[in-house]
């Protein structure tokens, strides 16, 4: 018989977790102001609020930990990094920053003005919130087909060439950049296939204009190319990982998801005109430019991890992860972002909450259902996090509404899996009675979701 699937790695080490009761979480979550991002850690059974550093490191890792250069400057563990981003990606200039929105916040500091127009497809909130901080705009370009949650396309992060080259011809000279992110989160983890990267390139350099990559989570980017786009199966993670970057002129990078570091971010570039206008904010911003915010135990552990996460053993024990608890959604018919992302579940919260209409967040509010039925905490990507369009100060409900389950790497079992998926099946199974959502009483004017303040509306 053929042998099951099983993890690439062993557990060396456990952290216990622990239930609680539901009237402990109706008064925790009320404590948070039905925000999760307001609850304590310890009060939470599952956490899936962010795959975002809070992955388990490599025994390799945790001894690079211990060789860690702290020298303030010229530290080897800088160049030990600075060799792997140069090998994997073939940038030769590199700026540490201590996580990914720094670095967005170090590059974009040099690169947009007011009145810049910057494309790309489904802009992340920091990115977002970087951009239109700087009274800017961040136009999404992203392909019609990431709209419809139930279709199966293989590559629904893509960009819209038609959409990105209208956006070029209109706004010409105030677009400093195209950004694509891959895998593209909004969009519900949704991988950006080789073919489209060149075809945003193709539109680039008939524009003249650079391309830069938000690259968190690149190497799952490369595992679906491999897995799903012709003439890529018999390549290597790390040789696709080289070829997409060859159609970017630079990167931002959250260390903290495919890195699987607890903190760490990168600027790379092949471009010396950005690294020399960047490295003034990193000083003046994140440290000097051989740690940039990051100790060198840091740096060890990331340089590590980028070379381990570009196998494709350890990026397919991940992914299979993930799409075992979309097996289990769809067995309990639970709809979600299809096909299932890299490093998350999207469940398309509309289509569950039928009777919470959008002005009352159904998203949030079935963030808030799932961890009151069992303490499992998501988070929501939909119309809080979208924020409110900066001119008219209204509400942005034209995107998707979708509750997160970002899977931790390395960090939980399929048992868990299956605890996540009848919580939500329990949810989904009284859908009909929960009729209203939330209403916001207290939100910051930019990237609002983190500490938005809520309470739940009652007939």
């Amino acid at each position: 018989m053929n042998l099951p699937f099983a993890e690439s790695w062993k557990i060396k080490m456990v952290e216990p977790i622990r239930r609680s009761t539901r009237e402990e979480r109706e008064q925790w979550i009320k404590e948070a102001h039905y925000n999760v991002f307001q609850l304590k850690a310890e009060n939470v059974y599952i956490d899936l609020l962010t795959d975002s550093g809070t992955g388990a490191m490599s025994d390799r890792q945790w001894a690079g930990v211990m060789l860690g250069d702290e020298s303030y400057a010229g530290a080897t563990s800088f160049f030990k990094l600075k060799e792997t981003i140069q090998r994997l990606t073939g940038f030769e200039y590199v700026i540490p920053t201590h996580q990914g929105r720094a670095a967005e916040n170090v590059l974009f500091s040099y690169l947009v003005k007011e009145g810049d127009v910057v494309p790309g497809n489904s802009h992340f909130d920091t990115t977002k919130g970087h951009i239109e901080g700087r009274k800017a705009v961040a136009l999404d370009c992203t392909v019609d087909d990431a709209k419809d949650t139930q279709l199966e396309v293989p590559f629904k992060g893509n960009v819209d060439p038609k959409k990105l080259e209208a956006a070029l011809e209109k706004y010409g000279d105030k677009v400093p950049f195209i950004i694509v992110t891959i895998t593209n989160n909004t969009a519900g983890g949704q991988p950006v296939s080789m073919q489209n990267l060149r075809e945003v390139r193709a539109v680039a350099d008939k524009f003249g204009k650079p391309v830069i990559f938000d690259s968190a989570r690149f190497a799952e980017n490369a595992y679906f190319i491999k897995t799903r786009e012709k003439g890529y199966e018999n390549k290597t993670i790390k040789e696709i990982t080289r070829e997409m970057f060859e159609l970017a002129d630079g990167m931002t990078m959250s260390a903290k998801k495919d890195g699987i570091v607890n903190m760490g971010g990168f600027i790379a570039t092949r471009r010396q005109d950005w690294y020399e206008g960047a490295k003034g904010y990193c000083v003046q911003f994140e440290g000097y430019l051989t740690y940039g915010g990051m100790n060198g135990r840091d740096m060890n552990a990331l340089a590590i991890g980028l070379d381990e996460n570009t196998e494709f053993d350890n990026l397919q024990t991940r992914i299979h992860q993930v799409e075992y608890l979309a097996s289990l959604l769809d067995e309990y018919h639970i709809p979600y972002q299809r096909p299932a992302g890299g490093h998350a579940l999207f469940i398309d919260a509309p289509k569950v909450l039928t009777h919470v209409p959008k002005e009352e967040f159904p998203a949030q509010t079935l963030t808030i259902e799932l961890y009151l039925e069992a303490g499992i905490r998501g988070c929501e990507i939909g119309y809080l996090l979208a924020d409110r369009d900066p001119v008219t100060r209204e509400n942005r409900f034209g995107g998707l509404d979708l509750l997160r389950l970002a899977i931790p790497r390395r960090v939980y079992t399929d048992n868990h899996m299956a605890v996540i998926a009848a919580a939500l099946k329990n949810v989904y199974d009284r859908r009909e009675q929960i009729t209203h959502g939330v209403r916001i009483t207290w939100e910051a004017a930019l990237m609002r979701h983190f500490t938005v303040q809520l309470e739940r509306i009652t007939d």
